[in-house]
């Protein structure tokens, strides 16, 4: 196959496809850091993680038709304050959920997972009665619709710019938040002993709920991005789940920097495998791959030591 190419078309492909793995990369990342955030601080096993990118997918969507209808002068500015809702109400679902529910099940991982996936059916069920079972899609801005040439073969799109620049801004939030901030040293502090941390007179429980509602209004930023590649539908959620699992547990389950680490990897090497493979084949292989490291190293590849 690869004899058909010169050169230039090679690097032409390499480059295409490697940008493309950057844009999967954003969506796995968004996606990875807020189940990072909460599987490895509470050890939480968050099956509807991917119905909350779904929410901000469709909290964008509607914020798309509000300014179509009501506010067209302003349309092209809909996107940034989508983003902005699709954390809040993500992340006051999230909330909520852990309020009315996971609170009740820590330190009983297997409950959280049945649990939570109950609610990823009925959160399903939600949207299929609300938005119909049919994909839907956002209208972007013209200014968005572009693309950078960056060779006379060699095309980047603006909005898959866009979606890497909120994933580096979000990323350093994140970062900020959870190694610069006093809320981040309580944070880190109920991560490695839970009964210490409460003792010294950190409110664990308000933690675990800010902590999880951070998660899941990051899963709905993801959801934002998502609307920016792909069309939304109420199982589209569950197409994403498996693969962030897959990211959490080969970076480590508590490592910022391996979450950022494995995204990279498993995202680059199914963009370009999907061009000399299917994509299902090429799925399979990084699966394969992950599978067999993890069995040499179980932990992850950035697992941290921390005290229980």
């Amino acid at each position: 196959m690869l004899s058909g190419y010169s050169f230039n078309d090679l690097a032409s492909i390499f480059v295409m496809q490697s940008f493309a793995g950057l844009i999967l990369f954003s969506v796995f990342l968004l996606m990875a850091l807020g189940l990072a955030i909460v599987f490895g601080q509470m050890g939480v096993i968050n099956m509807a993680h991917g119905e909350f990118m779904i929410l901000g997918a469709y909290t964008t969507y509607l914020c798309s038709y509000v300014f179509a209808q009501w506010a067209p002068a302003l349309f092209g500015l809909y996107f940034f304050v989508a983003v902005v809702l699709a954390f809040i109400v993500a992340g006051t679902a999230g909330m909520f959920l852990e309020w009315s529910l996971i609170r009740f099940l820590y330190k009983r991982p297997l409950d959280t997972l049945l649990a939570t996936w109950g609610v990823s059916l009925i959160l399903q069920q939600v949207f299929r009665s609300i938005f119909g079972a049919r994909e839907v899609g956002v209208t972007l801005p013209d200014w968005m619709m572009g693309s950078w040439n960056l060779s006379d073969t060699i095309q980047i799109p603006i909005n898959g710019m866009i979606v890497i620049a909120i994933t580096l801004l979000i990323t350093g939030v994140i970062y900020a938040l959870l190694y610069k901030s006093g809320w981040g040293k309580q944070v880190r502090a109920v991560m490695q002993n839970r009964t210490m941390a409460g003792n010294v007179g950190i409110n664990t429980e308000r933690v675990d709920r800010f902590t999880f509602g951070l998660g899941c209004g990051v899963a709905g930023v993801a959801g934002s991005a998502f609307t920016m590649i792909g069309s939304t539908s109420p199982t589209a959620g569950q197409q994403y789940i498996v693969d962030t699992f897959l990211v959490v547990a080969f970076g480590g389950t508590e490592s910022l920097g391996g979450t950022i680490a494995s995204s990279f990897s498993i995202s680059q090497a199914r963009s370009i495998l999907e061009f000399f493979l299917n994509g299902s084949m090429a799925q399979v292989l990084v699966l394969l791959t992950v599978i067999g490291i993890l069995m040499l190293r179980p932990q992850g590849l950035f697992a941290l030591k921390v005290r229980r």
